[in-house]
């Protein structure tokens, strides 16, 4: 059931090879390129006060790289979540930086961060959050009317058929699986061609067969199409999919996988959870 990863050209810094190890390049044009989608610099997040605050994420320092797939992965409060949010402009950090392809997430007001959000960034969770009296193509369409757009149904149709239901455009979510029902909410995220995906827990509600399916149909937007990928998870066998796992514990990072095994990942999990607190 595990999947193969592939090495990504840029990782972190200075482990990565050839002109990863520089997060910035220059193409044919002269315009300087970055190969980082998303980087946190010495993110802290913190919940509540005095003796009741919770510190979700402790000073954490990471990178993203284009076209690459990364799960993320720890214990239960180790950071997972807020991790996902902060990177996403979900939520703000009380210290640090979060850069999204040299923008400033940070520095934003909110109405600039809305936007952002809807333009550049793609969402899919453990719970599909489809509109049941849509269709799947209704459901698709709608990140586009939000933002003032009239879509077509060929660009729709062109996304539906990217995650495998170009025959259920017609369909209700009752009328559809719980993959396929994942997938039309992957086709809503993928419509307005986002530069990255975040994905909380996207296999959680699906079972394994159904999960596999997606993960494979996830693996393919990135190899095929160079989509980011950013995914919580706390299934082995899903983060064997990425091209690195990247661990929390504390709300600090816990070590990394590269070419990640099911194997490889259980084990590294199993010896954080029996860690000393």
């Amino acid at each position: 059931m595990t999947a193969p990863g592939r090495l990504a050209d840029a990782m972190n810094g200075a482990e990565a090879s050839g002109t990863g190890t520089n997060p910035a390049g220059t193409n044919t044009t002269g315009t300087v390129v970055s190969d980082v989608a998303v980087r946190l610099d010495d993110v802290t997040r913190t919940y509540g006060s005095g003796d009741g605050a919770v510190t979700a994420l402790a000073g954490v320092t990471l990178e993203f790289a284009r076209g690459t797939f990364t799960a993320v992965m720890g214990p239960s409060g180790s950071g997972k979540s807020t991790l996902l949010q902060c990177a996403a402009g979900l939520d703000r950090p009380d210290s640090g930086r979060v850069v999204m392809a040299g923008t400033d997430l940070t520095g934003l007001r909110e109405t600039k961060l809305t936007l952002l959000r809807r333009d550049r960034i793609g969402f899919v969770f453990q719970s599909f959050n489809l509109m049941p009296s849509l269709t799947a193509e209704q459901n698709v369409g709608l990140p586009l009317h939000l933002a003032g757009r009239r879509p077509g149904k060929a660009e729709i149709a062109a996304v539906l058929r990217d995650v495998g239901l170009a025959d259920r455009a017609g369909h209700r979510p009752s009328r559809m699986s719980g993959g396929q029902q994942q997938r039309v909410a992957m086709a809503r995220a993928l419509v307005t061609r986002p530069d990255v995906l975040f994905a909380d827990e996207p296999t959680g509600a699906l079972d394994s067969s159904t999960s596999r399916d997606v993960l494979t149909m996830m693996r393919g937007l990135v190899d095929q199409r160079g989509l980011t990928i950013v995914m919580v998870t706390h299934d082995p066998v899903a983060a064997s999919y990425a091209d690195r796992v990247v661990f929390l514990a504390d709300g600090r990072p816990a070590g990394r996988l590269d070419r990640p095994t099911a194997e490889a990942v259980a084990a590294h999990m199993a010896r954080l959870e029996s860690a000393p607190c």
